[in-house]
Order: structure tokens, then sequence, then C-alpha cells
């Protein structure tokens, strides 16, 4: 259907040319069609982005300076209690993935000189260069630092840093009032990382790193939770491998089970990542940036190749694992993959004690422990960089702590 006639067709087309969009829906309407998305699906979108339109208009926003936070206060604020003339589209599950594209094809805006968003980028470059951090834990760091650093010192960043301890107990203050001690903590090690590179360009920051507060972590107050046996061979018949769909989501469990993948790691797997011939996966993609390899198990293979050879697609996209739906000929996220990992918890019964990804890479590791792998083992083969976050599954190692156990003072020996 041509995109004119599609604009002229729909219930809503007066909210879209008399709106403040009008200039991007010819757009959007070609990169959902881009995307193969059916035409019921097009039309259900855009009478999404019509009634979006329809609301901004009434607001007096008529500029294209529209984001995510515009989008939400639209979906949580106006949808719940909308009373815009009918029909218009109030389903928020289809508004939020309308708008996702919409936001997509918002011309980007410019930014504005600002020398604290400066001074952010360049701790953005030393995380990603030197310390080789993965993107989201550079972001999370970015947003932290920016509001620290606009709570301090305004807008302005001085080429010394001279942040007085007062300030930053009164931003801590102010965080401490609606934040859990696990969310400071997080706060205090992201400033602690600026900190130490602010220490690295010249500046005096060790006083600043040392009045930070040392929060506690009560993580190692509990064992790992894992699946036992019996609720790992029923999770693993939770996946119907008779469907496309299923036989995807079941190589995705067996690469997170065997593999101890984490849910990025096994969205970078490519159709090269495997060797056949050598029996081996090669990982990337990874929260150090190294190039890993592993050796394929048996189970392992015998999924992915069910996979391809009846369930996979067509497609041009290299991804192992590709999307099944609209968008087509992209890879599965992260997302996306911890919701088939939900979805089988829940069709087995777990939902209430299990969900997302990382309980099956846990699983993976007590498992390892009991066949008599040793703790340094186990850190290589999950890829982690310090032997103390491998550590905890020491504390399940019940025969070994038994023999290094000292006896209660005043009991029978």
């Amino acid at each position: 259907m041509d995109t004119d006639v599609c604009i002229s067709n729909h219930a809503r087309r007066d909210w879209l040319i008399d709106g403040p969009l009008k200039d991007l829906i010819a757009t959007y309407i070609e990169r959902l069609r881009n995307d193969r998305y059916p035409e019921p699906t097009v039309r259900a979108y855009l009478g999404c982005v019509a009634h979006f339109s329809y609301w901004l208009k009434t607001q007096g926003i008529e500029s294209l300076i529209i984001n995510s936070a515009l989008t939400k206060r639209f979906m949580h604020e106006h949808l719940p209690s909308c009373t815009c003339p009918a029909p218009s589209y109030c389903a928020i599950a289809n508004t939020a993935a309308a708008l996702r594209h919409l936001l997509k094809v918002v011309p980007s805006e410019q930014p504005v000189a600002d020398s604290i968003i400066s001074e952010v980028n360049r701790f953005a470059e030393y995380l990603t260069n030197t310390c080789g951090l993965a993107k989201t834990t550079c972001d999370r760091r970015m947003s932290i630092v920016g509001d620290f650093l606009r709570h301090a010192l305004g807008t302005e960043m001085p080429d010394k840093l001279s942040i007085g301890i007062s300030q930053l107990d009164a931003f801590l203050t102010l965080r401490c009032s609606h934040l859990k001690s696990t969310s400071l903590k997080v706060i205090c090690n992201c400033l602690r990382s600026y900190f130490r590179y602010r220490a690295l360009l010249g500046d005096p920051t060790v006083s600043l790193a040392a009045t930070l507060p040392r929060i506690a972590d009560w993580r190692h107050t509990n064992l790992p939770k894992v699946l036992s046996d019996a609720e790992l061979e029923a999770f693993l018949k939770a996946f119907d491998c008779t469907d496309p769909v299923g036989m995807r989501d079941f190589a995705i469990a067996r690469c997170l089970l065997d593999l101890g993948l984490r849910g990025c790691e096994a969205t970078h797997l490519t159709l090269e990542s495997v060797n056949w011939r050598n029996g081996t996966v090669t990982i990337i993609g990874t929260k150090s940036k190294r190039v890993q390899q592993l050796p394929l198990p048996a189970t392992t293979g015998a999924a992915i190749a069910q996979y391809l050879q009846r369930g996979r697609p067509q497609t041009t996209n290299r991804a192992l694992f590709v999307r099944h739906r609209a968008p087509f000929d992209k890879p599965l996220g992260v997302p996306a993959i911890r919701n088939a990992m939900n979805r089988a918890f829940m069709r087995c019964g777990f939902r209430d004690r299990f969900c997302n990804t990382h309980v099956l890479r846990r699983t993976m590791a007590s498992h390892l422990q009991r066949s008599g792998a040793s703790i340094k083992e186990i850190a290589d083969l999950l890829r982690h960089q310090s032997l103390d976050t491998a550590g905890t599954y020491a504390r399940i190692d019940h025969e070994h702590l038994r023999t290094v156990a000292l006896p209660w003072p005043g009991s029978q020996l």
C-alpha cells in the first residue's frame, strides 16, 4: 500500500497530517515496512503515533524536541486518564513499541556546548579505552558522575577539580533520602572511579575518595540460588522443540547452561562463532572485551544444529540467534533472551523462584563445583577476571568445608 494511501485511509489521518509529527509520518511508515512489519501492525502503530501527536498538540509542543522522557510522560500520565475523542489507541504495550520506533526517526538534537558534558565524555573515553568497561557500566557511571558534577559545580567545569568534602557529603545525603543501600554502593563506586581518573590527571582527590563511605555488602549472606537437578530437567522440558521459536530458545538455554554465557554474550554469537570441525565456540562481546574460545559440548552443539537446520528463518543476518518476528533480519536482543527464559520458568512453575538468565550461569558453576572443579577453573570458564568473584561457589562446597571446620568449643570430639 502506498504511504499516502495508508495515511489517507487511517481513521485518525487528521491527527497525523495536522499535528507536530506530520513531517515524520512518511519516514516512520517506511521504516516499519523496511523492518517487514505486517500492514495491520503498521496501522496499529500509526494509530498510537496519531494519538501521541494529538496529545502533543494539546500540550502546545509544536517542535520536534521529542525524547524518551516525553513518551513516558504520555504513557504513564496521559493514557491512564485519557479523555481524547474516540477512536484513540490507548493500549500501553502497543504504544510503547510504536513510540520506540518513533524515537528512531526523530532528528537528533545538536548538543549544547557544556563543559560538564565534555568532562563526562572524557571520563567515558577513559572507562572505555583504558579500563575496558562495558557500555552499560560506562553509561551508568557517566549518569551518576554527571549528576554529581552538576550538583557540586553547576554548569562550569574548572581546569582543576576543586570540590570540597562538604559538597560530596551534601550530594550523598540527598541521595540517601530515597535510595537503598545497594544503590548507594553503586554511586560510591562510580564516584570512586571518577576520583581515580582525576588523580591520574594530577588532581588531589585522594581525600575525596577516602571520604566515600564503605556500604555494607550483604550479597554473600545467602547461598547462590541455583536450579536443582530435578528443576533443571523440568526447565529443559519446558521448551517446545517442534516449534522454530522453541528450538531457538532451547538452543539459547543450552548455551547459557553449558557454556555459562551471559545474555549479552549470547546475542553476540554469530554463525562464524561455532567451529564445527574443531568443536569450539568463540565468545565475543564479553565484559572484559576479550575474545575467548570454549569447547563446544555435545548437548549444546546438537541443540544449535537442530535450530540451524530446522528452525532458523531465512535471513541475511549473520547472528546465530535472530528474531522470528518483525523487525526481521536482526539479532535477538538481551531483553528478548531474558523474556524467553522467564517464559520457560513460568511454564514449569518456577516463575516465583527464578527469573532472568544469570541463574542458569550460576547453575553451571555449581555443577562444576560439585564435579570437583577448582575455583580457578570455574573462574576461567565463567571468564571472571578476579578469583573473588567466583569464590562465592566455595561456600556451597560442603564436603571440603567440613574438612577445614574447627570443632565447636565444648562439643564432644
